[in-house]
């Protein structure tokens, strides 16, 4: 029997956004192949933001990813490095990221790989299909137990 889960507002998450382990296994699918898949996975919880899922390097399929020259910056974590994503007989540009050199305070992120929920075929957080964050910049997992309104969808770019 699964345990009912109270609803996390995403409001009550904290700015700067703070680190913390994901309580629930965590795994991305491209093409039927199974991408990545960890129990040690790592969230990111930020004021008005789903929850974005960090996994561990070795828990993500070897061959999978070639690195991008697209980066952006985070104001707290640093200079995000981006991977194309090779499955299924077809490559996702951009499809995920890493933080190769985190700013202060968010060390513990090094060389985890986040995904844009949007960019594969499912993402779930334990046997939960996730939903992708409104938007093409932000690529946080929503989730039945996250509540809303999110940051990403129209009109939102302000908050």
């Amino acid at each position: 029997m699964t345990a009912v889960r109270e609803p996390e507002s995403v409001w009550d998450y904290p700015r700067p956004p703070r680190v913390e382990p994901a309580e629930r296994p965590v795994r991305v699918e491209v093409g039927g192949a199974v991408v990545a898949r960890s129990e040690r996975a790592l969230r990111v919880l930020e004021t008005s933001h789903p929850p974005t899922y960090y996994i561990p390097p070795a828990a993500v399929a070897p061959g999978m990813l070639t690195p991008s020259p697209h980066r952006t910056v985070c104001e707290y974590k640093g200079v995000a490095h981006y991977w194309n994503l090779e499955a299924g007989g077809r490559v996702v540009e951009n499809a995920a990221w890493s933080y190769p050199s985190p700013a202060a305070g968010y060390e513990e992120l090094r060389d985890h790989v986040a995904f844009y929920a949007s960019k594969v075929d499912a993402a779930y957080v334990g046997e939960e299909r996730v939903d992708p964050q409104a938007g093409g910049f932000y690529g946080g997992w929503v989730t039945s137990d996250v509540v809303g309104p999110f940051k990403g969808g129209p009109g939102t770019a302000g908050w």
